[in-house]
């Protein structure tokens, strides 16, 4: 009788991996102080887009599509160039992650123009700012754990957050809400 010798972790992603990962991450982010309507929407472009599927480790500096099929999103490593029309979904637009663990998405041109897809985003940024408001200050509003991530998204939303908050340190606004934190650095000098 054979013995089947079961790998009882496949994909690598046991607790010791996830905090490597996240320690990985964390050492090589170095961010500048930033502004709170910068860190506002670093913070939602970014959730954005950890909120898509996708099972891979993203890598900071390479190009990524977002994909859209019933308001259900999906990153990809494969450009709508490269699908050669057999893709099933709308191609929404070029996403990169910065070395700060932000990340930034580019609109396609026929996304930008798609009302329906700006309604939803619209909707979605309403949702993210009520509930920024409900955070009280921005430090309760970090994504350091969120449990309905998949695993690369909550590592990367978790590294995000700590980013994040070392912008929002280096700027002397932890610990306040958003208004104050605005009223506070438009009255600071240039």
């Amino acid at each position: 009788m054979a013995t089947i010798n079961k790998i009882p972790n496949p994909q690598g992603k046991g607790l010791v991996t996830a905090f490597a990962s996240l320690e990985e991450s964390r050492a090589r982010v170095s961010v500048p102080p930033k502004h709170i309507d910068q860190v506002s929407n670093e913070l939602f472009t970014s959730l954005f887009v950890l909120q898509s599927r996708f099972h891979f480790k993203p890598a900071v500096g390479r190009p990524y599509w977002l994909y859209r099929r019933d308001n259900q999103f999906d990153l990809s490593m494969i450009s709508p160039r490269e699908w050669n029309g057999s893709r099933d979904g709308e191609a929404i637009g070029e996403c990169e992650l910065q070395p700060d663990i932000t990340w930034v998405l580019q609109l396609e041109e026929q996304a930008a123009e798609d009302n329906e897809l700006l309604a939803y985003i619209e909707d979605r940024r309403r949702k993210f700012e009520q509930a920024r408001a409900a955070a009280g200050t921005l430090d309760f509003a970090m994504p350091y754990y969120v449990a309905e991530l998949p695993f690369y998204q909550r590592v990367f939303a978790s590294v995000l957050a700590c980013s994040l908050r070392d912008s929002m340190n280096k700027s002397n606004i932890c610990g306040l809400n958003y208004v104050q934190a605005r009223d506070l650095l438009e009255s600071r000098p240039e």
